[in-house]
């Protein structure tokens, strides 16, 4: 992405993602600044692991090095902050949901999932929203490892939703088939989240 001249510029690029439909109401930004709860969690490769639980036939627990052998691909997508800014463009590399989603059988009723991740941080997302094409779990972030402040080794990106969804330090997930408020939306956040509709707190 350009790097903006001036103020102008910086506005002419809003304008023009607001037009396009990429821009909810918020302003747009070349950082990308630190937001999260509680402090940022050491990475051991050797203990690392991401399980696969709940509605499954049979659950499923990856190494890192497992992990790392799964299909890859690059997503390019723009990213939103409850916040109130946006940064476009990001470019991804990672492990599709949908590629990750293979190596399980879900039962029936399965339609909600329970984003795990360190320090027993959750987050609920619509299994119907996490089968998108542009929804992985990123090990990069614009060509370079993602930093750990940045949800670093791994992190989930759903860019149709609000970044809190985005979960940083992901190690799993479960299938249920009840919506399962997470860390954020127990404490009034939105349960979905939607950037467009200003889905910020609960009973907005």
């Amino acid at each position: 992405m350009a790097l903006f001249g001036d103020l102008g510029d910086r506005r002419e690029l809003e304008k023009k993602a607001k037009a396009e439909g990429r821009l909810p109401p918020e302003s747009l930004t070349l950082k990308w600044p630190v937001l999260h709860y509680g402090s940022v969690p050491a990475f051991d490769a050797a203990k690392w692991d991401f399980k696969i639980s709940g509605l499954v036939e049979e659950p499923k627990r990856l190494t890192w090095d497992e992990f790392r052998t799964l299909p890859q691909t690059e997503v390019t997508s723009d990213f939103h902050c409850v916040t109130r800014w946006s940064r476009l463009d990001n470019r991804w590399k990672g492990v599709l949901f949908t590629e990750v989603l293979k190596l399980v059988k879900p039962k029936p009723g399965a339609e909600f999932v329970l984003v795990l991740a360190e320090e027993g941080y959750t987050a609920n997302v619509p299994l119907a929203d996490l089968l998108r094409p542009n929804v992985l779990f990123a090990f990069e972030h614009d060509g370079t490892p993602l930093a750990p402040e940045h949800g670093g080794p791994l992190r989930l990106v759903v860019p149709h939703l609000y970044a809190w969804k985005s979960v940083k330090w992901v190690r799993g997930f479960m299938l249920l088939d009840h919506d399962r408020l997470g860390f954020w939306e127990r404490n009034g956040y939105h349960a979905y989240g939607d950037p467009w509709k200003e889905q910020r707190y609960s009973g907005g």
